[in-house]
């Protein structure tokens, strides 16, 4: 887990650890928010990992994080209507009979980065303007603070011409309120400073009036710019963020009890276990996939909607079941939008394991859809799209990244035994979990679109908190960049497409595919100020999207 050592100021942020870890024993998680001590965080055994997003201004930080759906094989999925080999009815977004995502017939090769902010960042205790607030406003490189302008429109054709056509986009129940304060007023009019304030980007790049009408005019700008958005319902609430394990979350949350680490929730819940409740259920859920889905009529360039956010706390069936609402919601007002359905983890919150298939390799966050051979899902197998989110060491590290005995330990167990991190001794086992997890699915000719992958490429020696930095200075041969490498490979051996997390860089335990100057260590007040394309992952996601071709 990732935490940020930060010096706060009512101006930029600290930030923030993306990560997530869920184990048989549940002890920590990082996501949303920007921790401010140096204290490393406490891995939980047998753990999934989910990364998430960042920090903010002089608060904030958001989250991303993730792992998505997969499964394993079995005959029986072949005769399920989301295995179903008939089509439904006719559509402009629809999954040919090789798997491939179409659009009105025509192969759409997906080459898709997330970019997200508007489903809530997470402001410190101690902000002079919106103390511990979850503003919901969208990561542009154009806080009040920073030099020049860098407009969304701007960046949307910078990542068009490096081959980007798809954007998933994480939003919260809360970004569809049109009147919900987080998403309103400015922190800074030009002139002076507003202790009430919650926006930090320049009105003359980001004028909006409230989230919703950001959102809105993101998905109208992404048209006129060529891009396809994907909505990613998110979290049950922006407070509580990547904490969720089902709708009706409620604290503890796993990083409850980290040492030194002042950005929980434990006083805010989804299902009235808090003292500040934002009700979520079922019901709620579906009335918001309906609303994507009417917006989705006037706005064509919405090819799907992914229904929630990495689901680790339901079971398969439990998740399944969701979903076949989730479609049947969304196919009564909408029937050209793909259904996107992320996997579950493999562990639920009381410690009671999720089925997985072997031991060996533990799923992220969302990655597990072993459950799918014997409970396929009731979705035509033309919408439906599987989803999950896969992750490297610079998110957690894993036991299966690692040889002999520290193959038995993970996250800062490994570190404090000095275990080194072998991603290519470790190859076949890695690629066996992809396959059990979600990747025979593809050879069953389901869509499969990796909700989120990514990392830092320079971890453990750059951009990482100092604790962390020292904690992992023996580890010297890059192997996030292994593993985003080894995964790229594996996608292009099974045409797998996906979403990479993130666009913007201000994604504490992955940055993105822009540069972020800001260093938590050697460059703490540079918070917010975009650099160039970092050329690594540019020329890995090319090499992925030549390899998958359109075919």
């Amino acid at each position: 887990m990732s935490q940020i050592k930060f010096i706060a100021d009512w101006r930029r942020p600290i930030t923030f650890a993306s990560t997530c870890v869920l184990a048989l024993s549940l002890a920590a998680c990082g996501g949303d928010e920007i921790p401010d001590t140096s204290s490393s965080s406490s891995s939980s055994s047998s753990s999934s990992s989910s990364s998430s997003s960042s920090s903010s201004s002089s608060s904030s930080s958001s989250s991303s994080s993730s792992s998505s759906s997969s499964s394993s094989s079995s005959s029986s999925s072949s005769s399920s209507s989301s295995s179903s080999s008939s089509s439904g009815t006719a559509g402009r977004y629809r999954v040919n009979a090789q798997g491939r995502i179409t659009e009105n017939g025509t192969v759409f090769p997906a080459k898709c980065g997330a970019w997200f902010g508007l489903e809530g960042q997470h402001e410190p205790k101690d902000a002079e303007s919106n103390p511990n607030g979850a503003p919901l406003e969208l990561y542009i490189g154009s806080m009040w603070w920073v030099d020049g302008e860098r407009s969304i429109d701007k960046t949307m054709k910078e990542i068009k011409a490096l081959g980007i056509n798809m954007i998933r986009l994480p939003i919260t129940p809360q970004t569809l309120e049109a009147a919900n304060e987080q998403g309103m007023t400015r922190v800074w009019d030009g002139t002076a400073k507003n202790p009430n304030g919650r926006l930090k980007n320049k009105a003359s790049v980001y004028p909006y009036a409230n989230a919703r009408t950001a959102m809105i005019e993101f998905i109208k700008l992404a048209k006129t710019n060529g891009l396809k958005v994907m909505p990613d319902i998110h979290s049950c609430s922006n407070y509580v963020g990547w904490r969720k394990d089902v709708f009706e979350a409620n604290p503890p949350y796993v990083d409850a009890t980290r040492v030194g680490y002042d950005f929980t929730r434990e006083e805010y819940s989804c299902g009235g276990g808090a003292a500040n409740d934002h009700p979520y259920n079922e019901a709620k859920w579906l009335e918001n996939l309906r609303d994507l889905a009417t917006l989705a009529n006037t706005h064509d360039n919405i090819i799907g909607i992914d229904i929630f956010n990495e689901p680790w706390g339901y079971t398969w069936e439990e998740w399944a079941t969701l979903s076949e609402k989730a479609y049947e919601a969304i196919n009564a007002v909408n029937k050209d939008v793909l259904i996107v359905v992320e996997g579950v983890g493999s562990v639920l919150k009381d410690g009671t394991p999720v089925d997985h298939g072997e031991e060996v390799t533990n799923p992220n966050w969302g990655e597990n859809a072993s459950g799918f051979k014997n409970r396929p899902l009731n979705i035509p197998k033309d919408r439906l799209v599987i989803s999950p989110h896969a992750y490297g060491p610079s998110v957690f590290v894993q036991g299966h990244f690692m040889n002999g005995n520290c193959a038995e330990l993970e996250g800062d167990e490994a570190a404090e035994a000095g275990c080194q991190i072998d991603i290519q001794g470790n190859a076949a086992v890695i690629k066996a979990g992809w396959e059990e997890h979600f990747g025979y699915l593809r050879d069953e000719n389901y869509a499969i679109l990796i909700g989120e992958y990514g990392g830092n490429m320079d971890w453990p020696q750059k951009g990482v908190r100092e604790a962390e930095k020292e904690m992992w200075s023996h580890v010297t041969n890059n192997p996030d960049q292994a593993w985003q490498e080894l995964l790229g490979d594996y996608m292009i051996e099974q045409k797998i497409e996906g979403c990479y997390w993130s666009i913007n860089p201000e994604s504490g335990d992955t940055g993105g595919i822009y540069t972020h100057k800001y260093d938590p260590v050697s460059a703490e007040d540079a918070w917010g100020q975009w650099g160039e394309m970092d050329t690594r992952k540019t020329t890995l996601l090319k090499r992925i999207w030549s390899g998958v071709g359109s075919n």
